[in-house]
């Protein structure tokens, strides 16, 4: 029983301390609503920055409340014997490594549907009260079903392939697995903007104007090479705006919701690109899928070591079937109790994903007037509703991007500095 207790620990310890960050962003949040900073009352009304708070405030309560459904089915999955009556089904249906993706499907898709009443009420009730829906509900049933689609055709064969492994590779099946799982994200990262996203989106070409060029101008000047510039409809789902560039090589695409061009100038839209453009430049996607590379290889190891390991299947509620689909439950099993473990690292991730955020700032002020990104930011703080009090601890565990006072005051430095 002693991993058992380990485990119950690290739950506790992890949930006790998510649901403390959240109070604490409530909290903080709550205090801080009753005036706009002193840096952004100019340009946000304090109507705009208690509808801001408000929404943050409702967002983490909605998040505390998903912190427990998490942990209930994590037990009932675990100790209470869910994946063990899984397992007892999927075994006497099929053999092998098809039990075992049976196994995996089962859990997949009863993990999806539990997911759908708060997905649903987040859309529906917390979007909506708040002017941010624009998906029908015909649209938010596609999606899933989309979702489960592309899942099984993508997912399938990949588990399928790992679970080949973990049976016939020998002791070192995790170092073939790790290399197959990493290869088959670099392959998606290049099949993303053409095969997979357009399922779920339109995308059109950004038509020709003034916008397009001085796009093509900034493209010009950093360097940078794309497969062309698209507008993605983003506004059929929510009123939310972003930009992005996504896929490898020759396959790079430039993305601008819609949402997003209505709202920006071309100052701002050039200001914002250049950021996108900034961690092309600084190499921070090369730098993440280092990270990520040496992560999985991490977990990969760890999970070499538990995979055949009985007492990691009983002391999590399961008597394993070597013959029938244990590895496929030990792959369930450890992506279950991982993040309670990890948890505590979040704040390291953040930390690097900010400081990739304000390299790419500063290469925007470079290429771009820093009052333009300034402007752009205020406008999408204001549009998005985003919180211009975070809580500072809150912040530094779950924030990838710098909070808006921190962020706006240093690109004000730099614009100083020119």
């Amino acid at each position: 029983m002693v991993f058992t207790e380990v485990f119950v620990v690290a739950v506790v310890l992890s949930v006790s301390l998510r649901l403390y960050l959240a109070s604490r962003q409530v909290r903080h949040i709550a205090m801080n609503r009753a005036q706009v900073p002193a840096e952004f009352r100019d340009q946000i009304s304090l109507q705009d920055h208690q509808k801001a708070a408000d929404y943050s405030i409702a967002k983490t309560r909605l998040g505390m409340i998903n912190v427990f459904i998490e942990v209930l089915v994590l037990m009932g999955f675990t100790l209470l014997g869910g994946l063990q009556w899984i397992q007892s089904f999927t075994s006497t249906s099929a053999e092998g490594i098809l039990a075992g993706l049976l196994l995996i499907a089962v859990v997949g898709l009863i993990s999806s549907v539990i997911d759908l009443p708060l997905s649903y009420y987040k859309q529906f009730v917390l979007e909506e009260r708040f002017g941010f829906n624009r998906m029908k509900k015909s649209l938010f049933v596609g999606d899933w079903l989309k979702g489960l689609l592309v899942g099984a055709l993508i997912g399938g064969p990949l588990i399928f392939a790992v679970l080949y492994l973990m049976r016939e590779a020998g002791q070192q099946w995790w170092i073939y697995a790790w290399a197959l799982w990493f290869g088959f994200s670099l392959l998606l990262m290049w099949l993303f903007p053409t095969v997979i996203a357009p399922i779920f989106n339109k995308f059109t070409p950004l038509e020709d104007g003034a916008t397009r060029q001085r796009i093509l101008s900034l493209l010009q000047r950093c360097g940078f090479n794309s497969n062309g510039l698209f507008v993605m409809d983003g506004s059929k789902r929510s009123s939310h705006g972003n930009a992005y560039f996504s896929g490898m090589g020759k396959a790079k695409r430039i993305v601008f919701f819609d949402t997003l061009l209505s709202r920006l100038n071309d100052d701002q839209i050039e200001a914002v690109l250049a950021h996108e453009l900034g961690h092309f430049k600084k190499k921070h996607i090369l730098k993440h899928l280092v990270f990520s590379g040496v992560g999985s290889l991490v977990m990969f190891f760890v999970l070499g070591l538990l995979a055949n390991t009985p007492w990691f299947f009983t002391e999590l509620g399961v008597n394993p079937d070597f013959a029938n689909g244990a590895q496929a439950m030990a792959l369930v099993l450890f992506m279950m109790v991982l993040p309670y473990f990890t948890f505590p690292i979040r704040p390291v991730m953040s930390w690097m994903s900010r400081k990739h955020e304000f390299e790419a700032d500063a290469y925007a002020a470079q290429q771009s007037a820093p009052q333009h990104l300034v402007s752009a930011l205020v406008k999408l703080y204001q549009d998005n509703a985003s919180t211009l009090t975070p809580d500072p601890l809150h912040s530094a565990f779950y924030d990838s991007h710098p909070p808006a006072s921190i962020r706006i005051n240093r690109l004000n430095s730099l614009q100083g500095a020119q």
